[in-house]
């Protein structure tokens, strides 16, 4: 899928500060409703580019870097916990006066739109989740994940990107030819992030489950997974779906835990559906 250029979607790039932070943030702009997505672990922004060119005709499209990645600011501090992403998106939500909005999180942003969805239900007209899990980090990932990030520490994240895309994106990403060029330009992106990185590592595999909060999300929500996703496998996806009231499941064929950059077509169609359903309602 062809990238179109970044300055036809943007509106120009603010800096936001965000408990003395300061975020980076795309904005398309425009009268549509505010979708908001907030990226994975060691991503950033740029993994909703294909999702963000499709919407943006009808929908206000914002997506920011949370703290240690892309080209935002470093957070204070040893670890960058859940709970700091959660303030920081919800204080982006409100200085931009973008509620009620639609949220899509991935990964580690969905751990955020679950926070949110469950005690600031008043900002979100839905709730889109991609790869994540409404658990703790499981004990046997946490000894390999801090290797991984003693090495990126010390090293610097370039070390580590090659154990890590195995876990970021799925075999046939990583196997099909004609993603070539993708992968390139993750492997890029990946090991141009800096060691401050690590702090958000250690808040991911430090966080606390939610799982019980679930049942009292009212946010019409939407859980995606790719159906080869070993981070964070499909039996979680099927658990969120199990305990938010009315929540639906799309499975994605051939993508890992990264589907809106290994299958950006099947994630946008399925997240437009989901959209226009919303409003209808």
């Amino acid at each position: 899928m062809a990238v179109v250029p970044e300055a036809r979607h943007y509106a120009p790039m603010p800096t936001l500060t965000l408990h003395g932070v300061p975020v980076h943030v795309n904005d398309t702009g425009g009268p549509g409703e505010p979708v908001v997505f907030c990226h994975g672990l060691l991503m950033s922004s740029l993994m909703f580019e294909a999702q963000t060119a499709a919407l943006a005709p009808a929908y206000r499209c914002v997506s920011y870097d949370l703290p240690g990645h892309g080209q935002s600011g470093l957070p204070p501090g040893r670890a960058y916990s859940i709970e700091q992403a959660y303030d920081d998106s919800v204080a982006l939500i409100e200085q931009m006066g973008l509620a009620p909005c639609h949220f899509v999180g991935l990964s580690m942003g969905g751990f955020v739109g679950m926070r949110i969805a469950a005690r600031r239900p008043d900002l979100l007209r839905s709730l889109t989740l991609l790869e994540t899990s409404s658990d703790a980090e499981p004990a046997a990932n946490v000894p390999k994940y801090g290797r991984l990030a003693l090495v990126a520490r010390f090293l610097g994240p370039w070390a580590v990107v090659g154990p890590v895309q195995p876990i970021l994106f799925g075999k046939t990403f990583l196997n099909d030819p004609a993603k070539g060029a993708e992968r390139a330009r993750w492997r890029a992106r990946l090991a141009a992030n800096r060691r401050g990185v690590v702090r958000s590592v250690l808040g991911v595999i430090e966080r606390d489950g939610i799982a019980e909060l679930l049942p009292g999300i009212t946010t019409p929500t939407l859980v995606m997974v790719g159906d080869e996703d070993v981070a964070t496998p499909p039996k979680h996806a099927e658990k969120i779906r199990a305990l938010v009231p009315g929540a639906r499941l799309v499975t994605i064929p051939g993508a890992g835990h990264s589907s809106s950059v290994e299958q950006p077509e099947l994630v946008t169609t399925a997240l437009l559906g989901f959209l226009a359903g919303i409003g209808a309602a």
